[in-house]
């Protein structure tokens, strides 16, 4: 069995719970799988939501999402398969296709639209919700798209890992943050192939599988479709995950917690009541981007 590391682990997490995404639809009816939830949210902070879609058929993704707006957190929208056109109230206008990550920073709010450049074949993917500081949810807004020849990588041992943000075994990400510092790993394991990775135990962490099944020292099968919230363990030093008899891809997101109250009404994510009212204002009187 190989094995990924800088040093070995010697108390690696174990899986407090296993979590089914939902299906729903979002924008103008794209079909998808709700992962990480609004009633997660305390316990997974900085992170706001996880979504994963993935279908053949376009009449589940052709419509998109028309303009809609956002405040105070950013979108990390990372494509397995497809094209998808990012345009916004700030200006900014990208396109990002297989492999390829679109970063944006809401900030004090943008109108922005994602719209699919394709109209058959498979469109696939995941779109985080990373919280803002309060001292950073009235920033301006920022964009980036990153190709896929843009993400860092690195293989080793039957494993491939692409690291979208944060650090892995040396290997620094595509984008750093200092308050939350998220770790964003896509791994793709051989069957039997092993990775460690540490983690400060203060991070909330979690494991969500969308091909093949791992498993966890204390046997914990984790099948595809899957979120695995790891424990927060004051003594441990990270995860170590290994891919069952076929091959198998799971992203891996950690990051600090804010520890900030958390007030959201839909596409806007503050601290207090009071300042979601005025971004509903603010948005209906046209001072969004």
């Amino acid at each position: 069995m190989s094995t990924v590391a800088t040093s070995p682990l010697t108390r690696p997490r174990e899986v407090e719970r296993l979590v089914a995404g939902q299906s729903t639809s979002d924008g103008a009816g794209v079909k998808l799988s709700r992962v990480l939830t609004n009633t997660l949210q305390r316990r997974l902070d900085p992170f706001l939501m996880l979504d994963h879609f993935g279908t053949d058929n376009p009449d589940d993704y052709i419509a998109g999402f028309p303009d809609h707006p956002h405040r105070g957190f950013e979108t990390i929208t990372y494509m397995l398969k497809g094209r998808m056109r990012h345009r916004d109230s700030a200006g900014h206008e990208g396109l990002i296709s297989d492999g390829g990550v679109q970063w944006m920073t809401a900030g004090r709010g943008v109108v922005h639209s994602e719209t699919p450049e394709q109209s058959e074949g498979r469109m696939a993917g995941f779109q985080l919700w990373l919280n803002l500081p309060a001292r950073h949810k009235m920033r301006e807004p920022w964009y980036r798209d990153i190709t896929s020849a843009e993400v860092p990588e690195f293989e080793r041992d039957n494993v491939k890992a692409r690291v979208i943000a944060g650090a892995s075994h040396g290997v620094a990400g595509a984008v750093q943050r200092d308050a939350t510092e998220p770790l964003y790993l896509d791994l793709h394991l051989a069957p039997g192939a092993r990775f460690e990775q540490p983690l400060p135990p203060e991070f909330n962490a979690f494991v969500y599988v969308y091909e093949g099944a791992l498993t966890y020292d204390s046997g914990c099968l984790q099948p595809a479709g899957r979120m695995a919230i790891l424990a927060n363990t004051p003594a441990s030093d990270g995860v170590r995950l290994t891919a069952g008899q076929q091959p198998t891809r799971a992203l891996l997101i950690a990051g600090r917690p804010l520890g900030e109250p958390i007030a959201q009404y839909g596409p806007f994510v503050m601290n207090t009541e009071a300042e979601l009212v005025q971004a509903v204002r603010d948005f209906q009187a046209g001072r969004l981007g």
